[in-house]
């Protein structure tokens, strides 16, 4: 067997492993990231670093690894493992519970930061693409919080209103750090 055959059979090998390491890679920044929460008084959605997290995930894996690793981190706590944040229901409870919405938007929201940031070129979307991904994390924690509150005014003040300015610094800090990063992760994505 020549050199370039042997290393044309070992390429897709490599790269599924890759894929699979940087996709585990992307689900374990997630829960590490879960842990870091601070409860606030008046709601029951704890300020956490997991969207700036699903957000420099679907940044640095681009739509595809991005989605699939934060699927990977739903698994994992619907599993019972303790990747969610310590305030909560464990396992799949947690999904039904009151930030069971912003956690299911997570997969969606890397997706489109991915997309986006792949599409734009420059500040506009690195910018763009994080604040999208913010915008669907809290399109479905304030969808979920709607439907056990029965109010959108009780679900905005819980879900929202608490984290506008925290959550717009997560984004232009994501923005700061996927600028010099997603060239040197083009090959993971």
């Amino acid at each position: 067997m020549t050199l370039a055959a042997s290393v044309a059979t070992r390429s897709p090998a490599r790269s599924r492993s890759s894929a699979v390491a940087s996709v585990t890679a992307g689900a374990a920044l997630v829960a590490l990231a879960s842990q870091l929460a601070v409860p606030l008084p008046g709601t029951p959605v704890p300020m956490t670093l997991q969207p700036l997290a699903v957000l420099l995930v679907g940044g640095l894996l681009g739509r595809r690894r991005g989605a699939a690793s934060l699927a990977l981190y739903l698994l994992l706590g619907v599993a019972g493992l303790p990747v969610f944040t310590p305030f909560g229901a464990p396992g799949l409870a947690r999904l039904f519970g009151p930030t069971g919405g912003y956690l299911l938007a997570f997969p969606f929201a890397a997706a489109l930061v991915g997309w986006v940031t792949a599409r734009r070129a420059g500040w506009l979307g690195l910018v763009a693409g994080p604040l999208a991904g913010m915008l669907v994390i809290h399109a479905g924690g304030l969808a979920q919080l709607l439907v056990l509150t029965g109010s959108a005014q009780v679900a905005l003040a819980a879900g929202a209103i608490p984290f506008v300015v925290g959550d717009t610094i997560k984004v232009l800090v994501a923005a700061v750090v996927l600028r010099p990063a997603i060239p040197r992760t083009r090959g993971l994505r």
